[in-house]
């Protein structure tokens, strides 16, 4: 079955680094569009940043700078590399993954296979 599984998160001070892991296994399609978001309390999930089959990406504006999404295609494993953190990025971080086209790479809805989220927490 598909299983997607997120790492790398964890509590840093603000302008520190962190990256973060996620493995999907068990895909069964010739190509896939992953991506990841974000979710703090009572507040709606948020995309971050998204790669679809073909290598395009692309970054919400609150990270653009700061963020950069990459991916192991041969092993299926994505990454976002976290640089110059802010408290305001603190929540919880999910990946993502579909096997249809994606036309609005950063909307969730567009999302059917989900990991199970890694936290992370900047302090100022």
């Amino acid at each position: 079955q598909v299983q997607l599984v997120e790492s790398g998160g964890g509590s840093v001070q603000a302008g520190g680094s962190l990256r973060l892991t996620c493995v999907l296994s068990g895909w069964p399609y010739s190509s896939v569009t992953m991506a990841w978001f974000r979710q703090v309390p009572r507040k709606q999930r948020e995309g971050v940043a998204a790669v679809n089959g073909l290598g395009a990406t692309k970054v919400a504006d609150s990270v653009k700078g700061r963020f950069t999404i990459s991916k192991d295609n041969a092993k299926n494993i994505l990454y976002l590399q976290m640089n110059s953190l802010k408290p305001e990025d603190t929540g919880m971080y999910f990946c993502a993954a579909a096997a249809d086209y994606v036309s609005r790479l950063l909307l969730p809805g567009e999302y059917g296979y989900w990991g199970q989220g890694t936290q992370v927490t900047v302090s100022s």
